[in-house]
């Protein structure tokens, strides 16, 4: 028989498959994407480390040596957005973390999957003075991801936008997690990539939900009881923070100077990045 092909998944609720209910237990787009990546003749083992709730540190710390322990042939890491949640955010110690967690995978020559990921403010609909500080933050996130993506020849998947981010049909009830079709789409873009480049041997992921989309007594059901919990609990030591974020932001709106505060966070990025490269050239010299 042929080799085990091993397939790992760090991250957060998206890769840990929020949205796309199995049984009593989550599947998504990871674990969809694993059943095509081999020929057939070849297992694939598939281990997937990722839990609800975690920031880029969580991944750095506890999920990336199991990981890497497995020695795996191809690992995905989606990670970030949870940071942009927290009054801690630093996209330096962000890019940081994942230069750290990309760079492990690759020196083991494992296949990086990577991508860019939709801001949650938009996601759940809010108001420009609170929403627009948080896809600052996303948008940062992203720049330093496709940057690092490149740097460490990762396959990056662009999601961060596209008629899929609009569709309510690709989500689930909580707005901010794929449902079983927006994780199978996911799945079988992932699975165009790595094809393209003979990376994907098997059959590719189908894009047609085994289960009906959540009905809208559902889904409103889910934001009156669950949803609410669970947004409070990502949110809590982030809303004093965030309303003093959307008070500048009025500030700046008012002065008609909002550019500055697009130039600062892009100021950020370049600050971060630059920092990573002269870490590399010192550790080079």
């Amino acid at each position: 028989m042929s080799e085990v092909l091993r397939f790992v998944a760090l991250g957060d609720s998206l890769t840990e498959g929020l949205g796309d209910p199995v049984g009593d237990g989550w599947r998504g787009w990871a674990a969809l994407l694993s059943a095509g990546l081999a020929p057939d003749g070849m297992p694939v083992e598939f281990h997937n480390f990722a839990a609800s709730g975690a920031q880029t540190h969580d991944v750095l710390a506890r999920q990336m040596p199991q990981a890497l322990a497995l020695r795996p042939d191809i690992a995905s890491v989606l990670v970030g957005v949870n940071d942009t949640l927290r009054r801690t955010f630093d996209i330096h110690a962000v890019a940081a973390r994942l230069d750290h967690v990309y760079a492990a995978f690759t020196e083991q020559g494992a296949v990086l999957l990577t991508a860019c990921l939709p801001d949650p403010g938009t996601m759940l609909g809010l108001p420009g003075l609170l929403g627009r500080p948080l896809a600052r933050r996303q948008q940062a996130v992203n720049s330093v991801v496709h940057a690092l993506s490149e740097r460490y020849g990762a396959v990056h998947l662009h999601a961060a936008e596209g008629a899929w981010v609009a569709d309510r049909a690709m989500w689930s009830a909580d707005r901010l997690h794929p449902g079983e079709r927006g994780h199978r789409m996911l799945a079988a873009r992932f699975h165009a990539l790595l094809a393209a480049d003979g990376r994907a041997q098997g059959t590719p992921p189908s894009q047609q939900p085994e289960r009906p989309a959540p009905t809208r007594s559902a889904s409103l059901l889910w934001l009156a009881t669950a949803g609410t919990g669970w947004v409070a609990r990502r949110c809590t030591d982030l809303l004093p923070q965030l309303l003093t974020l959307a008070a500048d932001e009025l500030r700046h709106r008012a002065r008609g100077t909002s550019a500055r505060l697009d130039l600062r966070a892009s100021s950020s990025v370049v600050s971060a990045l630059a920092a990573l490269a002269a870490v590399e050239q010192a550790d080079a010299a």
